[in-house]
């Protein structure tokens, strides 16, 4: 395996830049076509298609019975669990559910001088569609990501899709520990379709969340507008600054943490150390012999892995900000100080002891962040995504009767008479 080692001043290193930024590639048409094909059969036949996609992609024959996972089901996984698992994964839920207190957003209101009182209410959505992987892997952690703060920000009611698969106990306990109400054994493009329509077992929800691969996320753009979503999720990401002083053990092994992902993750070092980047190249060479999805690790590391020797961290700050990566890890000494140069990143990790699985797993901050380029204008998932903000305007008559001149000339401005009569009616 041969990493990239370039410098910022090399004729190549735009090229890297402009790669690894544009790796996600555009829509495939025939990927689209297919999934408009599923989402289309879902709305017209309902659970019938759940039934018919579950046979065909998955292999499961699944009764019209067995598409709603029973609470006796639920309640043996948390039998079945060992002690220790469930420790952990209810220390992780506890530290996810205290940070995300901390984000709830209250209704508000004031009375300005003219007597109007204006205000905003928060109201929690009434239901809300968590989708979770499934089949090869196991996720508990995303399941307690994404539902906790649902949770949190009071959500009437919580479902689960998911075809759940490898391990089923630890993801059910998962859901239990998180607050799930009810879980269908359904995935791909179908569970994302049944969400948004509803079928004669799946509820209709008001907004789904959750990653999954290429087909859950052109259905989730194409429901978009029926319900809402979080965001469409793309390949992992970690950038990480470092200086001389970096232990470049700990850079590799960070790197190493999310290429492991996918094949189209980007690990990134951007360093003004030369000396350093040749260190992260040895130590990424040994590690990678340990390394138990060589595979995957290697296919993104060879694509999308690259250190970058800046000409100082002025300059790789401005990489950070170019590029605005799901993580940003600050190796570098006095990183406090850095950090407030950082503008773009979905979380961004201080010192060589925050590493990014801190972030994944147990510190309580959502691990779902945004990813390529989106932490522009994106945010973490958080409460504020289960609520909805409506204006509340209560005015009376000497209210509007003082700005009642202006309101019918801005209307009159506009061409919208009957906006002014609506105004002039109430004072003849």
């Amino acid at each position: 395996m041969k990493i990239r080692v370039v410098k910022t001043s090399d004729p190549a290193f735009k090229l890297t830049l402009r790669r690894i930024i544009d790796r996600r590639g555009e829509r495939e048409e025939r990927i689209e076509k297919r999934v408009a094909e599923i989402i289309h059969l879902v709305k017209k036949k309902g659970d019938r298609a759940l039934m018919h996609y579950a046979r065909l992609f998955d292999g499961v024959r699944l009764s019209k019975s067995a598409i709603e996972v029973k609470q006796k089901e639920m309640d043996r996984a948390m039998k079945l669990l060992p002690r220790d698992d469930l420790r952990v994964l209810s220390l992780a839920a506890k530290r996810i559910a205290a940070f995300h207190r901390r984000q709830l957003e209250k209704s508000w209101g004031y009375r300005d001088s003219l007597g109007l009182f204006l205000g905003q209410r928060i109201t929690p959505l009434g239901r809300v569609g968590v989708y979770v992987p499934g089949g090869k892997a196991s996720y508990p952690s995303t399941v307690l990501m994404n539902v906790i703060p649902a949770k949190v920000a009071g959500v009437g009611e919580i479902v689960m899709a998911s075809p759940i698969g490898k391990n089923e106990a630890v993801i059910l306990a998962a859901a239990r520990i998180a607050g799930v109400d009810r879980i269908f054994r359904i995935g791909g493009a179908q569970a994302i379709s049944a969400l948004a329509f509803g079928t004669e077992t799946v509820p209709r929800v008001d907004k789904i969340v959750g990653p999954g691969n290429i087909y859950v996320a052109a259905a989730k753009r194409m429901v978009f507008g029926e319900v809402d979503i979080d965001s469409i999720a793309g390949p992992s990401e970690i950038l990480l600054l470092a200086d001389a002083r970096a232990c470049p053990s700990h850079v590799a092994a960070d790197m190493l943490s999310q290429a492991e992902h996918d094949e189209l993750a980007a690990a990134l070092c951007v360093t003004p150390s030369f000396s350093l980047a040749r260190r992260v190249e040895a130590a990424l060479a040994r590690q990678l012999q340990e390394t138990k999805r060589r595979a995957i690790t290697v296919k993104a590391l060879e694509r999308y892995g690259a250190i970058i020797v800046s000409r100082g961290l002025g300059e790789a700050v401005e990489i950070a900000n170019e590029i605005a990566p799901e993580h940003v890890e600050l190796m570098v000494r006095r990183p406090g100080r850095w950090a407030g140069a950082i503008r773009n990143a979905g979380a961004i990790f201080l010192g060589p002891y925050s590493t990014p699985p801190l972030g994944d797993y147990m510190a309580g901050p959502n691990h779902v962040l945004p990813t390529g380029g989106s932490a522009r204008f994106f945010s973490p998932l958080g409460t504020y995504d289960f609520v909805k903000r409506t204006s509340v305007i209560r005015a009376d008559r000497a209210a509007l009767r003082a700005l009642a001149p202006e309101i019918i000339h801005l209307a009159r401005l506009e061409g919208l008479y009957d906006h002014a009569r609506a105004v002039e009616v109430r004072f003849k």
